[in-house]
C-alpha cells in the first residue's frame, strides 16, 4: 500500500527526477507501464511546466538503468536462480512466471543482440529482454547501445503522443488514450522487428552463398 502511495505521489509530481525514478522501475523486473509516465510528463511540456528534451533525455537514462538491472542480476545470479526468482510468490506479484522469462530468452536466442533493441519496442518482451541478454553475458557496451537505441524511439513516440493529445483529450482521459494507442504501436512495430530480422536474416545467407 504504502509503495501504491509513493508512486501516486510521483505521477502527482512529474519531474525529471521522478520521471528517472519510475522510467528506472519500468525497465526492471517490477509492472509498471511507462504510457503512465512519460505522456503526462509531455502534455505538460506543451503548456511550458517541463522540457521535452529533457522529458526525453531523463525518460531514456532511466530506462536504461532499470534495462542495467535486470542484466547485472541475470549475469550475477545465473538462469536457475533467475527461473526460481520467477516461480516465487513475489516473481508472481511483479507479473513474471518461468513461462514469460524462457519467452524472452528464446526470443534472445532467436534473434541475438538485436533483440535488446527491437524487444524495447514490443509489449511483454520489453521489460524482460535484458534478463537474457545478461544470461548470455552480452557485451556491455553493445546491450547499452542498442537498449538506449530501443528505449530511445519508444520514449520519443511516447513523447509525440502526449504532445498530440494535449488540447484534443482532457487530462484525465489521456491515460486510456495513450494505453490503447500505445498497444496498437507496440503491434506495429512487432510487425517491424520482424521484417528487420528477416532482412537481415536474408542477407546473411546472402552473403554466406557469395
Amino acid at each position: 500500500m504504502e509503495s501504491i502511495t509513493f508512486i501516486e505521489w510521483c505521477l502527482e509530481h512529474l519531474n525529471y527526477w521522478t520521471i528517472t525514478l519510475l522510467m528506472t522501475i519500468e525497465s526492471s523486473f517490477i509492472p509498471f507501464p511507462s504510457e503512465i509516465v512519460v505522456p503526462p510528463a509531455a502534455y505538460k511540456a506543451v503548456t511550458g511546466e517541463m522540457n521535452v528534451f529533457l522529458i526525453f533525455i531523463f525518460a531514456t537514462i532511466g530506462a536504461n538503468i532499470g534495462a542495467l538491472l535486470n542484466y547485472f542480476l541475470a549475469k550475477w545470479l545465473g538462469r536457475p536462480i533467475i527461473y526460481k526468482f520467477a516461480n516465487s510468490r513475489f516473481g508472481h506479484m511483479c507479473l513474471i512466471d518461468e513461462a514469460k522469462v524462457k519467452y524472452a530468452e528464446e526470443y534472445f536466442d532467436k534473434h541475438g543482440s538485436l533483440s535488446t533493441f527491437i524487444g524495447r519496442l514490443i509489449p511483454a518482451v520489453r521489460q524482460l529482454i535484458s534478463i537474457p541478454a545478461g544470461l548470455a553475458r552480452m557485451n556491455i557496451w553493445k546491450f547499452i547501445l542498442f537498449t538506449t537505441i530501443g528505449a530511445g524511439i519508444w520514449n520519443a513516440i511516447l513523447i509525440a503522443l502526449g504532445w498530440y493529445l494535449n488540447g484534443i483529450v482532457p487530462y484525465d482521459e489521456l491515460i486510456p488514450t495513450v494505453e490503447k494507442w500505445s498497444d496498437e504501436i507496440g503491434y506495429i512495430f512487432i510487425v517491424v522487428g520482424i521484417i528487420i530480422v528477416g532482412h537481415l536474416v536474408y542477407q546473411g545467407i546472402k552473403n554466406k552463398k557469395k
